[in-house]
């Protein structure tokens, strides 16, 4: 049996490889859109991709399926009740394929969303009784249990999918065998839940030791538990959910139509309405960058925080370092943004002959002595609710990157304002936002929170429980 875990970092998102070597079958679960890493280590198995499972309609990147269908030939499966516009099997509960020692099947574990299944992975050199493995989706996580309040668009409640949740972790998860293998759809970083662990694998075991989702409470319980304190859902999430039942175009189709353009076109591009996204990191950006252009770094949560602040339906211009723009537009591609309409080439030539402007970093010493004088101005706080009320800057307003733009108006029109997050990636996005809609008189804090208490300057709260 082949069982093999690709975490991708940049969408905290898994999927895996599951085959069987002596008769050369395969089944990929929850592929992430560019699907080459699959094929290739199949093919270095000797084994043929026949199947692709989606555990759900995944909210936070498109998925790969129907790039493994058109590629492979495999065969897709999503749980029972699903509605697309493509053929698939439907999985429900019991279901299962065995491919020589391996066998897979279903578990219905709805809560996440109404069609979420798990699928156990059966090692039948071992044991035909026993599964070696879980594989949960966004169902079970390490350290947590999956969003409910991603359907209300389909007329659930967050209460509703709750407790289906309750049932589907203690009268299904929680009867395997302890030593049972847990591997996740996600790990520390998603949005798909609040407190994720880092670990991606652990057992049923330790989770139900560990787990605070998992303890022993009512259903009631639970559903307060899992239904407060969930991160703001970025806009992308309802689209991509969309998007993965829809017969959309592969990704290697989209990626080869995009055009390498000069500033020039890409300035015209502009001014019809498509958005410049400078992807190069927030010191660059800062020294000097185009006009209008946006921020947001490919050395980070890149596509979330695109997917945050953009809509799908915005044109893109693609402005990368030398040699990074492809990976840029895959990247895109990974939560179904695919109207890029240009890559600018020579980007980092082109900002440095083009009338490139500055945006004002600070120190943490010069921030921390600027409040101090009059008019101290607004120190605007864009991180998440939950890092604020954990620790933060004393007089800090908190506008979270999630909601910058529409909240822009909370902003005073006159006077300095300093923005800051943990480390500088997120305030030099929301620096990037405040000049393209003509504010001028803000700071970005170098570094964030983390320099900010690193050169010894005070906070209310805990910084550890936000590190």
């Amino acid at each position: 049996m082949l069982l093999h875990q690709y975490y991708l970092e940049c969408l905290a998102q898994a999927s895996y490889l599951v085959g069987d070597r002596a008769s050369g079958v395969a089944a990929v679960v929850d592929p992430r859109r560019d699907v080459d890493v699959y094929i290739d280590a199949a093919s270095a198995e000797g084994l043929q991709i026949q199947h692709v499972f989606l555990t759900h309609f995944h909210a936070d990147f498109a998925s790969g399926h129907l790039e493994l269908r058109d590629r492979c030939g495999a065969e897709i499966h999503i749980g029972r009740g699903a509605e697309t516009e493509y053929a698939f099997t439907p999985s429900a509960d019991g279901d299962s394929w065995t491919f020589g020692d391996v066998r897979v099947e279903v578990m219905a574990t709805p809560g996440h969303t109404p069609e979420s299944i798990s699928l156990l992975v059966f090692d039948l050199t071992k044991t035909g009784d026993a599964p070696h493995a879980v594989l949960t989706g966004d169902c079970l996580f390490i350290g947590d249990v999956g969003r409910p309040d991603l359907m209300a668009s389909a007329g659930l409640t967050q209460e509703e999918m709750a407790t289906q949740l309750y049932r589907s972790t203690r009268d299904r998860l929680l009867t395997l065998p302890d030593d049972t293998l847990i591997y996740p759809g996600h790990g520390a970083g998603s949005m798909c839940g609040k407190s994720l662990g880092a670990e991606t694998v652990s057992t049923i075991g330790e989770q139900r030791r560990s787990n605070p989702a998992l303890q022993p409470m009512s259903c009631e319980a639970f559903v307060a538990l899992v239904c407060e304190g969930q991160q703001t859902v970025p806009p992308y999430f309802s689209y991509d959910a969309e998007f993965n039942k829809r017969d959309h175009a592969i990704m290697g189709t989209v990626i080869s139509a995009i055009p390498s353009i000069s500033v020039e076109q890409a300035l015209d591009r502009q001014r019809q309405g498509a958005v410049i996204l400078d992807t190069r990191d927030s010191e660059a950006y800062c020294a000097g960058h185009i006009p209008g252009s946006i921020n947001v770094g490919l050395d980070g949560r890149f596509v979330t925080w695109v997917g945050t602040i953009l809509s799908h339906d915005t044109e893109l211009v693609i402005g990368a370092p030398e040699g990074r723009g492809e990976e840029a537009a895959r990247r895109l591609g990974r939560i179904g943004f695919d109207r890029v309409v240009g890559c600018i080439d020579g980007f980092d030539a082109a900002v440095a002959e083009s009338q490139s402007i500055a945006l004002d970093r600070i120190t943490p010493d010069a921030m921390h002595q600027a409040l101090r004088e009059a008019p101290p101005g607004v120190l605007v706080d864009v991180r998440q609710p939950n890092e604020w009320e954990a620790s933060r800057i004393a007089g800090s307003v908190n506008i979270p990157l999630t909601r910058f733009v529409e909240d822009l108006h909370r902003l005073p029109a006159e006077g300095p304002l300093h923005l800051h997050c943990q480390s500088g990636y997120r305030s030099a996005v929301a620096a990037s936002l405040l000049a393209r809609h003509g504010r001028t008189g803000f700071a970005d804090l170098k570094g964030g929170l983390d320099a900010w208490i690193e050169a010894g300057h005070p906070v209310i709260g805990d910084p550890e429980r936000c590190s």
